[in-house]
């Protein structure tokens, strides 16, 4: 997949392909073979990119990518301060659009996370039948063998869309590990909580939400618990990063 388009835009430390939601899902139903060698899409948003200034060791995983989408509106708006056109890529919307458009009900479609839930409810919105799921334990980012396991599965699996949705960064991982096996086939998807917001076990924000670049607004209220100290105290942290790169 690298390569097919070469426009590659610098921002942040990060190689971006600035892509709106609908021009990423096209590429990737043009692109996508089961037969081919595997690679991934990546969609970093602003808590990837404050991790990865803690965290250094984990840019290989990005690096790696065959495409790097940008997830956040805020990355987005900074990106155009400083005159850089990055669309926002949501891959909630990505997603939505391979299952309603491209993905046959008939092919192989692998998924890495998830539960028994989730896969039927894609089962019987979409009449797909052959879903082929991959249940890893928790705590997955500190067990190598397990994302070894997670990535041997999809090598055992070819299918055109790989779904790889155990957040980040261990879908990273294990996307990487299977790029790194050489034997994988098909398109690795890192796409966080996207299943869940199209099975419909968790609500998205409404579509003037979204567009108003107010849907982190609506994911804190529904998990304050789980995203309030990521929006509220360690969020503030990308403008910081902005203000450094622009010094640069």
């Amino acid at each position: 997949m690298r390569g097919m388009n070469g426009q590659r835009t610098r921002f942040l430390g990060l190689d971006f392909q600035p892509m709106t939601a609908d021009d990423a899902a096209a590429l990737l139903a043009e692109t996508a073979s089961a037969e081919t060698a595997f690679s991934y899409v990546v969609t970093p948003n602003v808590d990837h990119r404050i991790r990865l200034e803690r965290e250094p060791a984990l840019r290989p995983l990005y690096e790696s990518a065959g495409l790097i989408l940008n997830d956040s509106r805020i990355l987005e708006l900074l990106a155009k301060r400083d005159g850089i056109a990055l669309p926002a890529s949501p891959g909630a919307d990505i997603v939505e659009h391979l299952f309603a458009a491209t993905i046959r009900p008939g092919e192989t479609v692998t998924i890495v996370g998830g539960d028994a839930d989730l896969e039927t409810s894609l089962r019987d919105r979409y009449g797909l039948t052959d879903i082929r799921r991959h249940d890893p334990p928790r705590g997955l980012r500190d067990k190598p063998e397990a994302i070894a396991a997670a990535a041997a599965f999809l090598a055992a699996n070819p299918a055109r869309f790989h779904f790889i949705c155990v957040g980040s960064p261990q879908q990273e991982m294990v996307a990487y590990e299977a790029f790194r096996l050489g034997s994988a086939k098909g398109i690795g998807l890192c796409c966080g909580a996207s299943l869940d917001f199209l099975s419909g076990k968790t609500d998205r924000a409404p579509e003037w939400m979204r567009r108003t670049r107010l849907e982190w607004l609506h994911r804190l209220a529904s998990e304050p618990g789980r995203l309030g100290r990521r929006y509220l105290i360690e969020g503030p942290a990308i403008f910081r990063i902005w203000q450094r790169a622009r010094r640069g």
